[in-house]
């Protein structure tokens, strides 16, 4: 009995164990998510009837509803409108937010800060090299490709809806983007690596050797988790998940914050999509861009449909922002080496709720 006990429940931190820990949390944030994209789903189809001019009366026509609900009838509808992309977004950012709260509070019994955000003076200035790294690395591919005769600028500040401003229509996408980098980051960085790294850490292995296997296992999620992406293949999943282990992760591992993450994660696919015009992991965020682009050269290079992520470009811009990024914390902190306080768990029950 006790064996099973030990199994579930650490006696110690009180608390559930680290395999339980993240299956809890999913669980939250699945519950949630569900319930929010329903309620989105209906509005969307609501809007969708309202723009095919479908009366009161019409809607006890079975015909109206089949055309609707069979593809690609309002599911394009919802996929093609920057309103209701920012609103799944959202949807998406608050079910993160509220899973991770609760999760923290009830299962991990640590504060919110603890996945990563001290939002202090060095959180927003490694924030701020991160923006700053994401749109580097982007340009950086598109003057390549430019240079190698790869692609073509066909126009400068694009818009799909001629009844907006090019302002008006970039804030649907840059808001997008905002929530996607935060919250990816807060839940493959800042709670999935984390957990692992404090479930993996232990005589056999260490909390180095925890902390590189729970990078390796929470990129690789990361990565899978773009396989249904349009235009996927078993390369661009590939180069995802390196971009998760040594882009993404690294300036975690290496600061303990989740700030250089972040910032790199928003520019990087705000600069790919709406500035330089790539598709942004298989999908078309085009609807407003400062460069509409035509895109040629070998989809070995550029990436192809999926966009420069699935590409040797790609590929070498991620090796080369890790470099930056190690070279960033050497300057600005004057060493570089793992943070192992990731995954390390508090050694007393009470420190658990105040380990900041």
């Amino acid at each position: 009995m006790q064996f099973f006990k030990n199994l579930f429940w650490n006696s110690r931190l009180r608390r559930l164990r680290a395999l339980w820990r993240l299956g809890g949390q999913l669980a939250i944030m699945l519950v949630m998510l569900l319930s929010l994209q329903i309620g989105l789903s209906l509005a969307g189809l609501a809007l969708f009837l309202v723009q095919q001019g479908i009366t009161s009366e019409q809607l006890s026509d079975p015909q109206i509803w089949q055309q609707a609900l069979e593809p690609p009838g309002v599911q394009r509808f919802i996929l093609e409108s920057p309103g209701l992309i920012l609103a799944s977004s959202l949807a998406t950012l608050l079910a993160c937010l509220g899973s991770v709260w609760l999760a923290g509070r009830w299962l991990d019994r640590r504060p919110f800060a603890g996945f990563g955000l001290h939002f202090n003076h060095n959180w927003w200035l490694d924030l701020s090299f991160g923006l700053g790294l994401g749109a580097f690395l982007m340009l950086v591919i598109f003057l390549v490709e430019l240079t190698a005769g790869w692609l073509t600028v066909s126009g400068v500040w694009i818009t799909r809806n001629p009844d907006a401003s090019f302002p008006v229509a970039l804030l649907p996408p840059l808001a997008t983007f905002l929530a996607v980098g935060f919250y990816e980051e807060l839940l493959s960085r800042g709670y999935q690596l984390r957990n692992l790294a404090e479930g993996l850490n232990g005589k056999a292995m260490g909390p180095r050797g925890a902390l590189v296997l729970a990078t390796l296992l929470s990129s690789a999620v990361f990565g899978m988790l773009h396989i249904l992406n349009p235009h996927a293949s078993f390369i661009s999943t590939f180069n995802i998940f390196v971009v998760g282990a040594l882009l993404l992760a690294l300036g975690y591992l290496l600061t303990g914050e989740l700030a250089i993450p972040i910032g790199v994660h928003i520019a990087w696919n705000f600069f790919q999509g709406n500035v330089f015009g790539f598709p942004v992991s298989g999908g078309d965020f085009s609807s407003a861009t400062v460069f509409s682009i035509q895109q040629g050269g070998p989809d070995l290079w550029t990436g192809g449909a999926f966009g420069p992520e699935a590409g040797l470009l790609g590929l070498g811009a991620t090796l080369l922002g890790g470099l930056l990024v190690v070279g960033w914390v050497r300057w600005r902190y004057g060493r570089v080496g793992l943070h192992t306080a990731l995954a390390e768990a508090p050694q007393r029950p009470e420190e658990v709720m105040l380990t900041r």
